[in-house]
């Protein structure tokens, strides 16, 4: 199971809520999930990740996981 269109762009509106320099970054969206997780029928989670440049030109990239259902689990940045 992948995240539809509307759950990347509901997670992006969110992202870009919180870090404004990264409007219009396009994600890149990789698959995860825990070893034995699909043994034991959990779901599936999503590494959705932002990489941009603030106008100071400094490099920021923001790490989403989100579920299956598009529901954002835990955000990190760095510089």
């Amino acid at each position: 199971m992948a995240l539809n269109s509307a759950q990347v762009q509901a997670i992006a509106r969110q992202v870009y809520a919180k870090f404004p320099e990264l409007k219009g970054v396009p994600p890149e969206i990789q698959s995860q999930h825990a070893p034995g997780a699909k043994a034991l029928g959990q779901p599936d989670y999503f590494l959705v990740v932002f990489k941009g440049r603030s106008p100071q030109n400094i490099v920021r990239v923001v790490r989403v996981t989100a579920d299956a259902k598009g529901r954002l689990l835990k955000i990190s940045t760095s510089r």
